[in-house]
């Protein structure tokens, strides 16, 4: 997911100029992703992401090494009107930063709508029935609606977009001024819709300093193609993340707070109706 620290899985050095980020020996296509994504926006939206300075992703512990950015993560911090500003701007211009013919030849990215789908299908045979918690309540409701959605399908007349691949606020940094974004390694095409949702459902958007998902998402023009869309997205990310903080709720030592899941039940309920 993201670049290290309290909300990352990754091994990260920081030095005062450059950032090395270590991939495990089967990451190796994430570090590809975002070995790519770096060279692609430092010739197009330069300055927006870290430069790519060097890469190793053929050796048993790929890495990529990187230019340091400024900046404070938006995670976990208050998000006034200027920095609410700076994250749209950045978003836009990530979305808008390769040409149509360059974007054509970048693969979609992973953990789209199709491949979401396919893992609440395999999760859902731990719905219990009838359901005896909020959250599995939530879940059922859920998975009611994804029978009936179809939301794995982009209309056409919904342009592609170059997406980062994970909406956690950890990514984006604010020096005050402007935002930059790091961490690309699920980068790849995509729909602004579903990035949108990325963000707007991520659990970092809302467990510690919630994120004004209604302020965010008017910074955006979008048309009534993509709202529709934006709206089903932000269900099927909701319900995913549903269960993956009641999974983290099983675990020995949670990542999140005790309760997490089932206040994600009810943003997810809320979404749905």
């Amino acid at each position: 997911m993201s670049t290290g620290g309290p909300h990352g899985t990754h091994a990260v050095e920081l030095g005062p100029h450059r950032v090395v980020k270590r991939f495990r020996a089967g990451d190796r296509e994430e570090g590809e992703r975002e070995w790519r994504a770096l060279r692609l926006l430092a010739e197009h939206a330069p300055g927006l992401a870290p430069a790519p300075l060097a890469a190793g992703l053929g050796t048993e512990e790929p890495a990529i090494t990187m230019s340091r950015l400024p900046g404070e993560r938006l995670r976990g911090r208050p998000h006034d009107g200027p920095a609410l500003d700076a994250l749209a701007e950045a978003v836009r211009t990530l979305h808008s930063a390769l040409p149509p013919a360059v974007l054509a030849d970048v693969p979609p990215r992973p953990g789209l709508a199709h491949d979401l789908r396919a893992h609440l299908r395999s999760w859902a045979s731990r719905v219990r029935v009838p359901p005896r918690g909020e959250a599995d309540a939530a879940m059922d409701l859920g998975l009611r609606w994804l029978d009936r959605s179809d939301v794995e399908s982009a209309p056409d007349n919904v342009p592609p977009v170059f997406g980062a691949g994970d909406g956690n606020l950890a990514n984006y940094l604010w020096d005050g001024r402007r935002a930059r974004i790091v961490d690309f390694e699920d980068s790849g095409r995509s729909d602004r819709a579903f990035e949108l949702a990325e963000i707007t459902e991520h659990v970092g958007s809302w467990v510690d300093e919630p994120l004004d998902v209604r302020a965010f998402l008017s910074r955006f023009s979008l048309t009534a193609q993509e709202s529709a869309r934006l709206r089903d997205c932000r269900r099927l990310l909701a319900l995913v993340w549903l269960f993956l903080l009641s999974f983290d709720e099983e675990r020995q030592r949670p990542r999140n707070p005790p309760g997490t899941a089932e206040r994600q039940a009810r943003r997810l309920t809320a979404l749905l109706t």
